[in-house]
């Protein structure tokens, strides 16, 4: 298997006091096996300086040096850990990591400003923790991104709307409204006012309008893994559980699955005088198409339009 199927990296475990690994960060992970020479045993300084208990979660903090073969299930906390590092590091793409089971490795969480922590702990130390100034943000699995990973050259209006785990390149923008779930993301620069679920990609130059949504594996979408090409718009409140091409136009307001009936308004009327009609699916993934609402008769029309779909400001977006 090539290196770069292998991902490793020197991180800090957070662990509670009854044994369970909260959760475990990795301040640079890399493709690759562990360097031949790499002593384990003797992290960087400025990682074994960091690892310290702190009492007021009732935690400690060890250093931990692990390497992972991407295409095998997470076997561990860590391991589940460096794997959402590899996705928001950039070092892989979303879909290209078995995530098998990795929910089984993610424990229940009790987020809060000052570090992960038991959520039983949190409870037993609220007052102790309300003396620190400490709170909880939130109970979850996943922790937010911008808490693990400053991506390069990327907006995120609000923390808590992108998980880690989430793949936002260069240029992209996640409005206040806008969500990015673990092993989703974007594939170049792209506007984020709806959601991308679980396993859902998003091509350079596209627009993912406010309040759109995009239908994931998680959500009962099925085993098809849901992708928009290039220079697309999914317009405000619109939704797909199809995937669409490279200068694709979904309208606003608008929900198109697998199953919806689809009228091809520009193709020739059938003998008896009708337009011919498909599902959904057989128009995923196809190329220069404006999805849309007849305003008179409610039917769901696909045209074939040409030129650029969407144009991004670039100023925004450099």
């Amino acid at each position: 298997m090539s290196d770069e199927r292998w991902v490793w990296g020197v991180g800090l475990a957070t662990t509670s006091d009854d044994g369970t690994v909260l959760d475990t960060w990795f301040a640079e992970p890399a493709l690759g096996r562990i360097p031949l020479g790499y002593d384990p045993e003797m992290p960087p300084e400025r990682l074994e300086r960091l690892a310290v208990p702190d009492p007021r979660r009732a935690v400690t903090v060890d250093t931990v040096t692990i390497e992972i073969d991407l295409e095998a299930a997470p076997t561990s906390t860590p391991d589940a850990y460096l794997r959402l590092h590899a996705l928001s590091h950039l070092l892989v793409a979303p879909n290209e990591v078995n995530l098998d089971g990795i929910f089984g490795h993610l424990p229940i969480v009790a987020w809060t400003n000052a570090g992960p922590m038991h959520p039983d702990d949190a409870t037993r130390l609220r007052p102790l923790l309300l003396r620190e100034g400490i709170q909880v943000q939130s109970l979850d699995k996943f922790p937010r991104l911008l808490d693990y990973v400053t991506p390069i050259g990327v907006r995120i209006a609000d923390a808590s709307r992108v998980r880690l785990g989430a793949h936002l390149s260069p240029g992209t923008t996640v409005m206040h409204e806008g969500f990015v779930n673990f092993n989703a993301g974007t594939l170049g620069a792209s506007m984020v006012e709806g959601r991308i679920s679980q396993g859902v990609t998003v091509g350079d130059g596209s627009d993912i309008g406010g309040g759109a949504s995009i239908m994931g594996t998680l959500s009962g979408g099925g085993a098809h893994r849901v992708s928009v090409g290039a220079r697309s718009l999914l317009g405000a409140n619109a939704g797909i559980g199809i995937s669409l091409g490279d200068d694709c136009i979904v309208e606003a307001g608008l929900y198109v699955t697998a199953g919806s009936k689809i009228v091809l308004a520009d193709e020739p009327r059938r003998a008896d005088g009708t337009l011919p009609t498909v599902k959904g699916a057989e128009l995923s993934g196809r190329d220069g198409i404006l999805f849309r609402r007849n305003s008179l008769s409610g039917a769901v029309e696909a045209v074939r339009r040409t030129g650029v779909g969407v144009t991004l400001n670039e100023a925004l977006h450099a």
